[in-house]
């Protein structure tokens, strides 16, 4: 039996008017969990970084100028980029990405002689190894 719908223009445009303000409500709420996520940034506890991943994602999924803002970010300034990235992936690497980035704030805060975050994991690493022989 055929279908009785018949699809019209009017159809049409109602579905491509429905899909921009989807996309632009959708944009507005990545901009406001981006928002949210930068006081909590700062705050110990990391809920802003995944926050503000969050909002990132749902921005690139919906806005083109901003896909393009974000490659010329990434050529421009690799690493500090390819944490967010690694973040945005279907699996993300969460303890190894907040890993890289506490050695690198360590790095830039604390002389050598005062790091500890390498030394205390080889150490716990030998130790475990040890044990489970």
């Amino acid at each position: 039996m055929p279908s009785l719908r018949v699809y019209r223009a009017s159809d049409e445009f109602a579905r491509e008017l429905a899909a921009r303000v989807a996309r632009w409500l959708l944009i507005g709420l990545g901009l406001v969990l981006m928002l949210a996520a930068l006081p909590l940034v700062a705050l110990p506890g990391h809920l802003g970084l995944p926050l503000m991943v969050v909002g990132l994602m749902i921005v690139l999924r919906n806005s083109f100028s901003a896909k393009r803002r974000f490659l010329r970010m990434q050529r421009a300034h690799p690493n500090m980029v390819f944490p967010i990235r690694r973040l945005m992936r279907r699996e993300p690497e969460i303890v190894q990405v907040f890993w890289q980035q506490y050695l690198r704030v360590e790095r830039l805060v604390l002389p050598r002689r005062a790091r500890f975050a390498v030394r205390a994991r080889r150490h716990l690493k030998r130790r475990f190894q040890r044990k489970a022989v």
